[in-house]
């Protein structure tokens, strides 16, 4: 999601890492799931002026693998941006780690109404924004045919960002009367709802 006024990119669960994780441990995953990461990250940050990212969490999947390495010298090539880390669930690498790559790190955001964190939490009167449920929603064609699509969710109290990781998986959610719902087709982001 980008935020034009403050030429800030807001992201949530990338994940990075998890393929990585998964092969150190005998299961093997495509090496595209940690490439494709980074293409689509290049793409939406080449494509608009970032001052900042806003990761919402779950930013690297697991203990430190070499993955780590290479995420600070992609980000070390963007040395103009800020680079905010809202910690997750998944974000337990030791504090030096974020210290190197010059990370921000924090446990919540608090900015113009707006309240990003890595789960869904409430404060009054601020809007919510977060990641960790991997929002998506079940289309149902002609026929018997259906399609998981992920999406953006934006309910009355918050906004639910969809993973941007390749490797993340999505759990299916049931919108209430009144929300709105952005999916995610290919390359296009289409109002559902």
């Amino acid at each position: 999601m980008y935020w034009i006024d403050k030429k800030t990119l807001i992201i949530s669960d990338l994940h990075l890492g998890k393929a990585t994780h998964f092969t150190n441990s005998g299961i093997g995953v495509p090496k595209e799931a940690n490439t494709n990461n980074y293409w689509r990250m290049t793409g939406v940050v080449d494509k608009y002026e970032v001052d900042r990212v806003i990761f919402l969490g779950d930013l690297f999947h697991s203990v430190y693998n070499k993955e780590w390495e290479k995420f600070k010298d992609y980000i070390a090539n963007y040395e103009s941006i800020e680079w905010i880390l809202i910690l997750g669930n998944h974000d337990i690498l030791h504090p030096e780690h974020y210290k190197e790559a010059k990370l921000v790190v924090t446990n919540s955001l608090v900015e113009s109404g707006f309240y990003f964190t890595h789960e869904p939490e409430h404060k009054e009167e601020l809007y919510n924004i977060c990641g960790h449920l991997h929002p998506a929603v079940k289309m149902k064609g002609n026929g018997l045919s259906t399609l998981r699509l992920p999406c953006f969710y934006f309910g009355t109290e918050r906004a639910v960002l969809p993973a941007f990781g390749e490797f993340t998986g999505a759990m299916t959610i049931k919108p209430n009367k009144g929300d709105e719902i952005f999916v995610i087709a290919e390359k296009e982001v289409i109002r559902v709802s």
